[in-house]
């Protein structure tokens, strides 16, 4: 039975590769809002893997292991197969255009989506082998970016946010997408971590700050808060390094 018990983190990191699985194929089909959702689930599970292997007390090389190759399905793969929809999308709407050059029936700009996948794959390979990491991340952590994209299909659901229709056929906007993020996971920029060790509004003032709004966005419109709330805590983040670096320098 304890031994059953050890493997019960595993097997909630599974689901998070397996939820990642089924949105990939949802995007393939055109089910863009259910393969975003799918990509929500998988960072549900995503959380509760890591809770559960510590209330259990169930650590292991293996459990981290499959996490991150998990993350790299469900955050990289997966997300980059609906940028890759809209990319698509966009570059078919042009008409003939050097933007529109084929392979073998494919258009080739598109699969510019999957350098997400690359640099989340980088991503987590460092943050395996960094050992600075512990209390705040170097570099945008896999899941925030994943779940960027994954809200973005939600935007276009959402009739406050109707600029969102021309931006998701937009292809400056859509590489630019690409561009940022890809080379936020692999920079040297710090991102607070939302682990909370004590309640000293002092020292986690960025963190109630981000809370507050997220709420309050999120009252407003739904899952299409996500990609502005990941924008403030873009925001905050280097706000906070800034900040850190001038008391540093003042010492």
């Amino acid at each position: 039975m304890i031994k059953m018990i050890k493997h019960i983190p595993n097997a909630i990191t599974c689901c998070n590769l397996l939820s990642g699985c089924i949105s990939i194929v949802l995007m393939c089909n055109g089910y863009a809002v259910a393969a975003g959702a799918m990509i929500f689930l998988a960072a549900v599970f995503d959380f509760f893997d890591g809770f559960a292997a510590r209330l259990l007390k169930a650590y292991s090389p293996l459990g981290a292991q499959l996490d991150s190759l998990s993350d790299v399905v469900s955050f990289g793969v997966a997300p980059s197969f609906i940028v890759y929809y809209y990319l698509n999308q966009a570059v078919g709407m042009l008409g003939n255009s050097w933007w529109s050059l084929e392979i073998a029936g494919f258009y080739i700009l598109p699969f510019v989506a999957f350098f997400l996948a690359v640099f989340a794959e980088l991503r987590l390979a460092k943050f395996n082998i960094d050992d600075r990491q512990t209390t705040s991340f170097i570099g945008l952590p896999t899941p925030a970016m994943g779940l960027f994209v994954a809200s973005l299909p939600f935007t276009l659901q959402n009739e406050l946010l109707g600029f969102m229709a021309n931006n998701m056929t937009n292809i400056y906007f859509l590489i630019a997408i690409v561009g940022i993020f890809s080379y936020l996971m692999v920079s040297e920029i710090p991102f607070f971590s939302l682990k909370i060790k004590n309640l000293k509004f002092k020292e986690n003032i960025h963190i109630y700050v981000l809370a507050i709004c997220a709420i309050a966005a999120f009252i407003f419109l739904g899952f299409a808060a996500i990609p502005f709330v990941m924008m403030f805590y873009i925001v905050l983040s280097l706000f906070k390094d800034i900040k850190t670096q001038r008391h540093k320098d003042a010492e």
